[in-house]
């Protein structure tokens, strides 16, 4: 995105590493992994993605935290609280590694957070959270109408019907919300890029848009 700062030193080492002008220049691995992944603190793509809220990297997002992350993307007062549904449905999901009984101050646990993927979605992560990038280009090779490279708003409206399950209200309603939220995000000419769109699944685009 333009003005985006190419720096790499406020990042957490957990998204520092994968942060590169070039989203293709770390070659990603068939099971979804990086090849320059650390064996020492292995993430999946999903646990990425959310870490950007993890603040002090303590492995616990509160409800503040995702408020407080998404007026950094830019998001207006309104819309940012709103977002405080993130925690009161995806909360107790991740709760399930922990105890049984959900979490009073509805934190998100970042090591758990596969087990709030919720049905009707791309498809792109996987069950343990990893990143499928046959599923991704796959994604653009069908949606992408145009040939350009970015999906419209039609192209992501049609991508979003054509994954919904039967019988899965909750889940259209949460991938809408994702697909809203990414366009708001990331459109750029009327179109959400290949690139950006591949950045913002592990996390590292959000990092560049704070510091921009």
């Amino acid at each position: 995105m333009a003005g985006i700062s190419t720096g790499t030193s406020s990042f957490p080492p957990q998204c520092r590493k994968g942060i590169n002008d070039d989203t293709k220049s770390h070659p990603v691995l068939a099971d979804g992994g990086n090849v320059n992944k650390s064996s020492e603190n292995p993430q999946t793509a999903l646990q990425q993605h959310i870490s950007f809220f993890d603040r002090d990297n303590d492995g616990i997002i509160w409800p503040s935290d995702v408020y407080n992350g998404f007026r950094e993307l830019g998001f207006c007062i309104l819309f940012s609280l709103g977002s405080l549904l993130i925690p009161v449905f995806f909360s107790y999901p991740t709760r399930l590694g922990h105890p049984w009984f959900p979490d009073p101050f509805l934190r998100i646990y970042v090591d758990d957070i596969h087990k709030a993927k919720h049905g009707s979605d791309s498809g792109v992560y996987d069950f343990d959270g990893n990143f499928n990038p046959d599923r991704f280009d796959c994604m653009f090779d069908r949606f992408d109408t145009c040939g350009t490279g970015g999906l419209s708003m039609s192209d992501l409206a049609a991508l979003w019907k054509k994954h919904r399950c039967a019988a899965d209200p909750a889940g259209w309603s949460f991938a809408f919300m994702e697909w809203w939220t990414t366009w708001l995000l990331l459109q750029k000419n009327g179109r959400v890029w290949k690139d950006d769109l591949k950045a913002c699944y592990d996390g590292t685009l959000f990092w560049k848009i704070s510091c921009a």
